[in-house]
């Protein structure tokens, strides 16, 4: 069985992306589809490779039942071919990782990850870094729903086809 490699990129991996990793793993795990998936995060910068996410990252994930075990790391133009679902936080982040696309023939993987949220479809995920515990609470409900959708999206479009061949697909 193909498993399905799903990327979420923000800019420095600390807070949006090892997030909606998270809760993309807790997700597919409660559906035990677990074994279906790769799942990873990275940013598109350099600044906290090898670093841990921010504390306010993993306290509001926990706080919501979750955790986070992860390890900065930064995009690199492997990934586009690694990876079937690359899923970018916002536009700028979006646009760097087409950037590394030759001749944009990865453009077809590469999503904006509210393209899946049914209440701010094609906005971006803000950034948390310098709020509060408020705002990054508001960036998880964001991703809650936007992973939801996505993997119901999946489900529909991939993970019930009998070869699993039908990779990527949305807009």
């Amino acid at each position: 069985m193909t498993k399905i490699k799903v990327l979420f990129v923000c800019l420095g991996n600390i807070c949006r992306s090892p997030m909606a990793e998270a809760i993309f793993k807790d997700k597919v795990t409660r559906k035990e589809l677990q074994d279906r998936f790769v799942i990873d995060s990275c940013g598109t910068s350099d600044y906290h490779i090898g670093d841990i996410p921010d504390h306010r990252t993993i306290a509001t994930a926990r706080k919501n039942g979750i955790g986070i075990n992860h390890y900065v790391r930064q995009f690199i133009p492997e990934d586009l071919d690694d990876f079937d679902y690359i899923m970018a936080m916002d536009r700028s982040n979006h646009m760097n990782i087409l950037r590394l696309s030759t001749g944009g023939i990865h453009a077809q993987k590469v999503f904006l990850m509210r393209d899946f949220d049914l209440l701010g479809k094609g906005e971006e995920v803000p950034d948390p870094y310098y709020g509060g515990e408020r705002h990054f609470q508001e960036v998880y409900e964001i991703l809650d729903r936007s992973i939801e959708n996505f993997i119901g999206h999946l489900e529909k479009t991939v993970l019930n086809n009998a070869t699993g061949s039908q990779l990527p697909a949305a807009r």
